[in-house]
């Protein structure tokens, strides 16, 4: 039925190359990545607190990365070694730091690509000791500590213990301690939790001597208390994503005074737009992604616009809308808007610029389908048509 013509289908030579420019695509603008950058690094650095710049949520970018760089982060932090791989195939030289415990059947690669991992697991540090015996290497080990989130982390009262055996292994460097908040429960951290870290670094090395080099207090959420003027005590490093990158916090997604809040920019152009019923008719089950809908009593036509964008490619509920758009909901591939409020204004084929949270970014860098565009400061980006500007 949807067989084309012997002669025709012989013409075709489509290569992902040849598909036109356009689409949804991210406009990241480096000059402001940078300048977060270096606003939380000097801030930190009067606190005795370095930043290690986490580069998962950019699949690794080599042109982000180095403007944390030359903002001045002491390294780079990735959950994946397959980003790292992508920074060392870009020349970047500085420390990798993998902040995920590694899987076993990675080590050989964690141990060539990182100079650090953060671990929880005894096993997988012999693993990496082995590696690094075999390459003649020193591969440097932070253990991560459960303070109350409740994703990774080694019980406070076992920390002594795991540190004795860690302590035996060859090609293994102790660098320090660390922990993880605010990402799985949300626990905040405070002054409490982050003095028992603060107060754990103090007893090891009490009780091995002074071996703790490294105490990383967490991410981006540290940084209301980091900077509240409290004592930071012995924290001295925090892992930074995504306050570098949407100068926001992450507690409650509050804009950090001085920083750039729309230094990354989904652009999405309309593929359909119409009058249609508010309500759908016939009999209603679960839609494409489980939702069931729910009559909410509106009435009437709207203006319906459908971009090209979906869940495929981002976090539908992690976009920020210009005033006067309303989601109304997302499949796969569709974007569906209540417009109508540009009503006589939008068209099919403008492009509409949203701002994300960190959910959004992190599914819109991840798409194949989304272009990731580099703004750099020397160059004036295409004025494009959008909602700001009709």
């Amino acid at each position: 039925m949807f067989s084309l013509p012997p002669d025709r289908r012989e013409n075709i030579k489509l290569t992902s190359q040849s598909v036109p420019n356009g689409g949804p695509r991210l406009e990241i603008d480096l000059e402001k990545i940078s300048h977060n950058a270096s606003e939380l690094v000097n801030r930190l650095l009067k606190k005795g607190i370095s930043v290690t710049g986490v580069t998962k949520a950019t699949l690794g970018s080599p042109e982000i990365a180095n403007a944390w760089i030359r903002a001045g982060v002491v390294g780079l932090g990735d959950s994946r070694v397959e980003n790292v791989a992508t920074m060392r195939d870009a020349k970047i030289t500085e420390p990798m730091i993998l902040i995920r415990t590694p899987m076993i059947s990675q080590v050989d690669a964690v141990v060539t690509l990182t100079d650090v991992s953060f671990n929880t697991e005894l096993s997988v540090i012999r693993k990496l000791s082995e590696v690094a015996k075999k390459k003649n290497c020193v591969h440097g080990v932070v253990l991560m500590v459960e303070l109350g989130d409740l994703r990774e982390g080694i019980m406070p009262e076992q920390l002594e213990k795991m540190i004795r055996e860690v302590l035996k292994f060859s090609n293994i460097l102790f660098m320090g301690i660390g922990t993880n908040l605010a990402c799985r429960s949300g626990v905040s951290p405070d002054s409490q939790n982050m003095s028992e870290l603060s107060a754990l670094a103090d007893s090891i090395d009490a009780t091995f001597g002074p071996i703790v080099n490294t105490v990383s207090g967490g991410n981006s959420a540290n940084l209301g208390w980091a900077l509240s003027g409290v004592n930071t005590g012995r924290i001295n490093n925090l892992r930074l994503g995504e306050s570098l990158l949407l100068g926001c916090e992450p507690l409650q997604r509050k804009a950090i005074k001085g920083l750039h809040t729309d230094a990354i920019t989904l652009v999405a152009e309309v593929i359909e737009l119409k009058t249609k019923p508010s309500k759908p008719w016939g009999n209603i089950g679960q839609a494409a992604f489980g939702e069931v809908i729910i009559d909410d009593g509106a009435q009437g036509n709207i203006t319906q616009a459908i971009f090209a964008i979906g869940r495929q490619d981002v976090d539908p509920d992690g976009l920020v809308f210009p005033d006067g758009l309303k989601i109304l909901a997302a499949s796969s591939d569709h974007l569906v808007v209540d417009a109508s409020h540009y009503r006589g204004t939008l068209k099919v084929g403008t492009e509409v610029r949203f701002q994300l949270n960190y959910s959004a970014l992190l599914r819109t860098m991840t798409s194949p389908f989304i272009s990731k565009i580099i703004m750099k400061p020397e160059v004036n980006p295409e004025v494009i048509l959008s909602v700001e500007n009709i």
